[in-house]
């Protein structure tokens, strides 16, 4: 199979390529850091402007009804560059629910928005003491009110609305789960603590918040089948991010290791930095096969999709911890510091691992689908 992608496609990667150069790569990951969410505000509006925005929705909402493959481009860029915010979970898991689920309402209220740029969303999962697992959602939303607290909620603050995962019938099991469309400003955000602070998370907290059922995506207490189809989309998308971030990676390294000299002569001509950069680039073009395949499943509805994408996502996110961790040891001390990127791609790396399921669930998955 041809893995390599479409003369158009790999055109419109270059645009955005130049774009997010012209803007100097990681410094937009660097100013949001610092608190700047301008600069983020205007790169977001200027691949809003070159139609990111709009590939994968409908034509009859102003998008371009393109498939998850046509995607793949864009975040493979967007990874290089550790662009923050919410373009992810915005266009690969809130837009397929909308468009799969959605009533027409809510289909005319919010994707002729998202297509424009002018609509972010995040998704309120996690709770306190907890996990991912149906379990885990205790989040109530009986008798038309929401009440209870979810906890790192992905930049909660610069997003117009959140699909909170809330139990509407009391329990433990899979049937109860709810998903409900709240706008953000409806809820007490917190700001927390999270281990990549190009990624702002914070507690998101209800007390007696009304909702009706014109809010509710889907049905009431189907909320998990339809969060789990989702995560499909959204994790062929994330395992096509990080290949983004794991080939920047290779770049960075093998620069390094070509202009760093020791002992008369640059360290990439020893075996140890030979050997290591070579994994690498192994390790970048498997993840890289993985993940188109996952994208190109999931747009065919191929009958190995589930374990396709659980597979690419398991993958991806592993690969992104060892190549991180080799940039920081191929740097050397300077890999420590500040002042070059390394530390942003490892502190990435690490918040992905168990972003929206840990990996010990994705390895569950693939098990699963493959009858094993």
């Amino acid at each position: 199979m041809d893995f390599s992608l479409s003369e158009e496609q790999e055109m419109f990667r270059n645009y955005v390529r130049k774009y997010l150069n012209d803007l100097e790569q990681t410094k937009i990951a660097r100013n949001y850091l610092e608190g700047n969410d301008v600069a983020l505000k205007s790169a977001m509006d200027g691949l809003a402007e070159l139609g990111c925005m709009s590939l994968n929705i409908e034509e009859q909402y102003g998008g371009m009804a393109l498939a998850a493959l046509d995607l793949v481009p864009i975040y493979e860029e967007i990874g290089a560059v550790l662009l923050p915010g919410l373009l992810l979970e915005t266009l690969s898991l809130v837009v397929p629910l909308l468009q799969k689920y959605g009533t027409k309402e809510q289909q005319e209220k919010h994707l002729p928005k998202i297509a424009a740029g002018q609509e972010t969303w995040t998704i309120a999962w996690l709770e306190s003491n907890s996990s991912y697992r149906p379990a885990g959602v205790q989040f109530n939303a009986e008798n038309g009110l929401l009440n209870g607290k979810k906890i790192l909620v992905p930049d909660a603050a610069i997003a117009d609305y959140t699909l909170v995962v809330a139990r509407t019938t009391a329990g433990r099991e899979i049937a109860g789960i709810t998903l409900i469309i709240v706008p953000t400003s409806e809820l007490s955000v917190q700001p927390q603590l999270n281990i990549d602070a190009t990624r702002k998370s914070a507690a998101l907290v209800a007390t007696a918040i009304p909702y009706d059922t014109t809010q509710i995506l889907g049905t009431m207490d189907t909320g998990w089948g339809i969060l789990q189809e989702g995560l499909l989309a959204f994790n062929a998308a994330l395992s096509s991010t990080i290949v983004g971030s794991l080939d920047k990676l290779v770049a960075m390294v093998t620069e390094y290791a070509n202009i760093r000299e020791q002992f008369g002569q640059p360290i990439g001509r020893f075996q140890a930095i030979k050997h290591r950069i070579v994994d690498m680039k192994m390790e970048l073009e498997t993840a890289r096969s993985l993940s188109h395949y996952a994208n190109w499943a999931y747009d065919t509805h191929a009958p190995d999709r589930v374990e396709a994408i659980a597979s690419a996502r398991i993958y991806a996110t592993e690969a992104f911890n060892k190549l991180a961790d080799h940039s920081v040891q191929i740097h050397g001390g300077i890999g420590f510091t500040e002042e070059l990127d390394c530390h942003l791609f490892v502190k990435r790396a690490r918040f992905y691992e168990n972003y929206l399921g840990s990996t010990e669930q994705y390895y569950e998955q693939a098990a699963t689908a493959l009858g094993w």
